[in-house]
């Protein structure tokens, strides 16, 4: 028997998700509804690819934030790694623990031995999908978003 994993597409409504961010609240599908929302998967915190993708979206931080929205950072690393590689490189904004990988495979990015694959989500206030970055410059991402998210909120 085949079976065939379909990934998430633009206008798809966001999976229901659960997680504990590193500011202690919990963060869902129906936590993030009524703001635009960035929600990006990384396989591995302390990884060099993963900590310029943080930081990309750290560096641009300010930009970002014109847009009145929530980031996430989103790996299978547990609550204390997230939160020591927040604090390392001084992120403002939280990263979710998925250890259990729920949010991962919800997301459909599993990748290999389990981890996430690199995913970026833009999902607007209504709880759709409105931007998937399948693939992502680590060292550019948040200017990326940013220009995506200046073409979706105008």
């Amino acid at each position: 028997m085949l079976i065939m994993i379909m990934n998430l597409s633009v206008g798809d409504l966001t999976p229901e998700f659960e997680g504990l961010a590193t500011d202690g609240k919990i963060v869902s599908n129906e936590t993030i509804k009524g703001k635009w929302t960035v929600l990006f998967f990384y396989p591995k915190a302390f990884t060099p690819g993963c900590t310029n993708e943080v930081c990309s979206i750290r560096d641009n931080f300010s930009n970002l934030k014109k847009y009145d929205i929530n980031i996430y950072g989103i790996s299978r690393d547990d609550f204390e790694t997230q939160k020591k590689f927040k604090e390392k490189y001084s992120l403002p904004y939280e990263l979710i623990s998925d250890k259990d990988g729920k949010i991962v495979k919800a997301f459909k990015v599993e990748g290999p031995f389990g981890m996430a694959q690199r995913k970026t989500f833009i999902i607007n206030p209504e709880g759709k999908i409105a931007y998937i970055f399948d693939k992502v410059n680590t060292k550019n991402h948040g200017n990326e978003v940013e220009e995506v998210l200046k073409k979706l909120i105008q």
